[in-house]
């Protein structure tokens, strides 16, 4: 199996006209968050499918698929590397698989939000037994790379798995006065899940603040609570 075989599967999908679409979609324009990113035009579903038919990728081959300019060949080798750390029993191994997630964050090349979101969670699951995740997850949330301050409210989604929530609110309270919109949905988000396992703690969040929130994160955030109560908290918040 090799990362050649991978990348012919990818391009044998592929479509201009949906890889147009795709370059729109994630902002690969100039001076946009995604800029310079480049899409051959491969849905997610279909991409999940090249994952699963080369899940025995040696890491090697991985690393050579999330080391593309290719978006969607990045995907396939990050979905890969979740679905073999799934499996991994050993810490040592699981060290190997979260320390190239993250150093392929600074690299460059886990590079936007779809990236983060579908892997983050499940590599973050290597936290849960970090004597220290707060200081870890903390240096991410004040670094200046975006990439970073969304993997550090994403990773906490493996903490609220596990019904552990502090965490979220720790980090969410670092990134409350972040300005990019893509970290106001990703803390919005990451509130919304935790208040699924507890409204009260959520509520208590909002008490404090969010009359400081960023619009989005806070409609994120009260998504999933009544209506009735949505619409108080944005008009509390305006005051």
């Amino acid at each position: 199996m090799s990362a050649n075989l991978v990348i012919a599967d990818l391009q044998a999908r592929a479509s201009k006209t949906k890889a147009f679409d795709l370059q729109r979609f994630f902002q690969t324009g100039p001076g946009q968050y995604g800029e310079g990113d480049l899409f051959i035009g491969v849905v997610v579903p279909e991409i999940r499918k090249v994952a699963a038919t080369h899940k025995e990728l040696p890491f090697t081959e991985i690393a050579k698929l999330v080391d593309s300019p290719i978006h969607e060949v990045r995907m396939c080798g990050l979905f890969i590397l979740s679905n073999q750390y799934k499996k991994l029993k050993g810490r040592d191994q699981k060290k190997k698989y979260y320390d190239f997630f993250v150093k392929n964050i600074k690299a460059g090349n886990v590079n936007n939000w779809d990236l983060i979101d579908v892997n983050a969670p499940i590599i973050g699951e290597y936290l849960l037994e970090s004597d220290d995740p707060l200081a870890v997850l903390a240096k991410f949330a004040k670094s200046k790379n975006l990439w970073e301050r969304r993997v550090a409210i994403i990773f906490t989604f493996s903490f609220i798995r596990v019904g552990q929530l502090d965490l979220t609110i720790a980090i969410a309270k670092l990134l409350l006065k972040d300005d990019h919109d893509l970290i106001h949905k990703g803390v919005g988000w990451m509130l919304r899940e935790a208040g699924k396992r507890d409204v009260m703690l959520l509520r208590k969040f909002l008490t404090e603040h969010a009359h400081e929130m960023p619009r989005t994160m806070l409609r994120y955030a009260i998504e999933k609570l009544p209506e009735q109560e949505r619409k108080k908290w944005l008009v509390d918040s305006k005051r």
